[in-house]
């Protein structure tokens, strides 16, 4: 008997089962109640889901990088995006919705790095989705305990004189990192210093490093 493959969909066109075709987990039940529900009622449409799904998708960290490069390259800029990271975030045009955003400028003397002790709090909507370590128990504990160690296993080593400072993020707080400026960079394009700022730069796992030649 030929599969149909429409049999697992729901109304708003939308799986009831996961891609590897196991069973749905409770959560995943419960999503696709409350969405169907939500359609049902005309609070929203499957279109608008989809809109939303895609625009979710579409963020990368490549958003908070360009955020970044505008902090390398405008003076002006930065003193703005260090008193009001949100702000200075929709003043690029990027929506990052009602969450409080603080920058953590990196210097000779002090290096950031971020964490969520409590699970996975994150600046999704201006660096995409966390790495699955971010989310790890070791990363979340050992990183408030040992940052330097936890550096040191991501190819960071800082001199014994600079400090460490650790932020943890929450739900209502979060924050990215400006690194350092690479040495050696000032003339390339804005575009250009942006294509050198990784994610993990902008958590403190990393730093920007100039290009090879």
């Amino acid at each position: 008997m030929p599969h149909d493959h429409h049999d697992h969909l729901s109304p708003s066109g939308h799986p009831y089962r996961a891609d590897d075709d196991t069973p749905l987990s409770y959560w995943q039940t419960m999503e696709i109640a409350v969405r169907e529900l939500l359609v049902e009622k005309d609070i929203t449409t499957a279109e608008e889901i989809n809109a939303q799904i895609d625009a979710m998708d579409a963020r990368s960290p490549a958003i908070g990088a360009a955020v970044v490069a505008r902090a390398w390259c405008d003076p002006e800029f930065k003193i703005r995006l260090l008193a009001d990271a949100s702000a200075a975030s929709r003043e690029m045009g990027f929506d990052i919705g009602p969450m409080h955003l603080i920058a953590l400028e990196n210097t000779a003397d002090t290096h950031n790095i971020v964490v969520c002790t409590l699970c996975s709090c994150y600046p999704r909507n201006l660096l995409g989705l966390p790495p699955d370590w971010y989310k790890s128990r070791a990363y979340r504990s050992r990183t408030v305990k040992e940052p330097r160690k936890v550096l040191s296993e991501f190819g960071v080593t800082l001199p014994d004189r600079m400090r460490i400072r650790v932020h943890d993020s929450t739900a209502d707080m979060r924050y990215v990192v400006i690194p350092m400026r690479p040495k050696g960079t000032e003339d390339l394009s804005q575009d250009a210093l942006a294509a050198l700022v990784t994610r993990d730069s902008m958590i403190g796992t990393g730093i920007a490093t100039a290009p090879t030649a």
